[in-house]
């Protein structure tokens, strides 16, 4: 990719800001229209919100309570089709709502009636309402105390980090060029005009002057930033907002059924979701005033997790139950400068036009990345004054599409690239060496990581390749010297290299556990 870089000659059609899911999206839709696509990602692909989210591909129920039936649609149309360009890695999820007073059956059994109307033929399944006994039946840990039955509907599932790596392959694959650790600093102009970027390669420190048609700020919480290497008056737009969950053990919730609680104490829905061998239960909605790579929960949101989650399990989980705890900025948006125009293309996505011709993609969700994508790259060619060409992202696989990847075990979430893994493994009995005692995860993973999947540092393979960051924090620390050792090999890395990747993905690790003095 950086030989790539180096031996483009004239300026790129697209600069691509920001390597999460809105990013690696516009990067797939630029470069399958056939348009030359460079995308730079300060640091690795969906470090940021894009890996951090409650893991489902959704309409948004709630969407239907403040009566945004325009969105809904939008959503489960983009949810239909993920699950048909990425089976791999989305998958349906039966959700019961639990009812505990006697309205709550009709009021939210007519809500999700709508849903399945909207959904149509790319629905999921049919909600029904559930007696007692079936809601128990289906979650045997539910607080049986005053439960009146329950409402069952379904939506879809994935692993947004696996995801967002396939997404960068299948970019790459049609022709795109992506750089992570890849830090644009400022924008170029030309008599007031975008005319490209400049970039940091942070690995070497080299500095680059990029040339670019038109250059995409894609940078979610970092939105601003951004806009003000453009205008340093530029008001904000991003109101960002913080989410927090907790993962715990999968006793908690047994089974393949999630809860999904429509109201808590602050108006928030709350989740409890079977994801892979876990519990992930979230999430809190908390204003913040700065945006940070690694935005850390406080103690006030874990324990308002914890207090909601024991009010509707029969188990109640204490701090020492969380295995991991991750927090994500939402980068909600809010009102855009007066003087400059906005193009709102929906209520949940925004596209900004700078009078220097910055376009700027905020707002959305990972369900309706490619549609936000569309968006984009439809008025950007327009602003890069390039050859109208058709989107075809519609009907594109994005790369590991696989439709029965049960087979491949503890290997699934690789779609079609699992064989390859295999075939690590038989052509070298290292591969096959499990990197903790706990959890299935080889060194085959780690070593894929770094030839195919563009990984850097351990925290990559463990918070991002391989999701054991998540999945339990303190296994993942205990593997990382493992992990450091066999980076240092595929990347002629020496011993000071991997003492310090350990004693830094130590200490990150360390941020995802509960305070002892919680």
């Amino acid at each position: 990719m950086l030989g790539a870089l180096e031996s483009q000659e004239g300026p790129w059609d697209f600069v691509i800001v920001g390597g999460g899911a809105t990013g690696l999206g516009c990067a797939i839709d630029a470069s399958s229209r056939g348009y030359r696509t460079l995308l730079l990602e300060q640091s690795d692909f969906a470090k940021g919100t894009s890996s951090r989210s409650t893991k489902l591909v959704h309409g948004g129920v709630r969407y239907l309570q403040q009566g945004n039936v325009s969105l809904v649609l939008e959503a489960l149309r983009e949810r239909g089709l993920l699950l048909k360009n990425a089976p791999h890695l989305v998958h349906d999820l039966p959700f019961i709502v639990p009812n505990y007073t006697w309205w709550e059956g009709p009021y939210y059994g007519i809500g999700l009636k709508m849903y399945d109307l909207l959904a149509g033929r790319s629905g999921f399944g049919r909600s029904k309402h559930l007696s007692k006994e079936e809601t128990i039946e289906r979650i045997p840990t539910i607080e049986p105390d005053g439960l009146d039955g329950g409402v069952i509907y379904f939506d879809g599932q994935f692993d947004d980090a696996r995801m967002a790596v396939n997404m960068a392959q299948t970019a790459a694959e049609q022709g795109g060029i992506l750089l992570n650790y890849f830090c644009v600093t400022g924008l170029l102009k030309n008599d007031d005009e975008i005319a490209g970027v400049r970039a940091t390669d942070a690995e070497t420190g080299r500095e680059y002057e990029i040339g670019a048609r038109a250059v995409i700020n894609a940078t979610g919480a970092f939105t601003d930033g951004v806009r003000r290497m453009d205008d340093p008056a530029a008001k904000p737009m991003i109101i960002p907002s913080q989410g927090v969950h907790i993962v715990l053990d999968r006793s908690f919730l047994p089974g393949d059924t999630a809860i999904m609680v429509p109201k808590t104490d602050d108006g928030r829905i709350l989740f409890a979701i079977p994801w892979y061998d876990r519990v992930l239960v979230g999430t809190t909605d908390t204003p913040v005033d700065n945006v940070s790579l690694e935005p850390r929960p406080t103690e006030e949101e874990i324990e308002f997790l914890l207090v909601h989650t024991a009010r509707y399990l029969t188990r109640d989980p204490g701090p020492e139950d969380i295995l991991s705890t991750f927090a994500g900025i939402r980068p909600l948006v809010g009102v855009a400068s007066e003087n400059e125009e906005t193009a709102s293309v929906s209520r949940d996505h925004t596209l900004h036009i700078a009078p220097s011709g910055l376009v700027t993609i905020a707002g959305g969700k990972w369900t309706t990345y490619r549609k936000m994508a569309e968006d984009t790259i439809d008025q950007a060619a327009l602003i890069a004054d390039l050859a109208d060409r058709d989107c075809v992202t519609k009907s594109l696989q994005l790369h590991g599409y696989h439709k029965h990847t049960e087979s491949f075990g503890p290997l699934a979430a690789y779609g079609s690239d699992a064989p390859k893994l295999q075939a690590l493994v038989r052509d070298d009995a290292r591969h096959a060496e499990r990197l903790h005692p706990d959890h299935e995860v080889i060194a085959a993973q780690v070593v894929w990581a770094v030839r195919h999947e563009a990984a850097r540092t351990v925290e990559d393979v463990l918070a991002r390749r391989t999701r054991m960051l998540l999945l339990d924090a303190r296994a993942s620390i205990d593997m990382a010297p493992r992990v450091a050792s066999l980076l240092a090999e595929e990347l002629v890395r020496d011993e000071a290299w991997q003492r310090d990747q350990v004693s830094t993905y130590t200490d990150l690790a360390r941020g995802y556990l509960p305070s002892p003095t919680h």
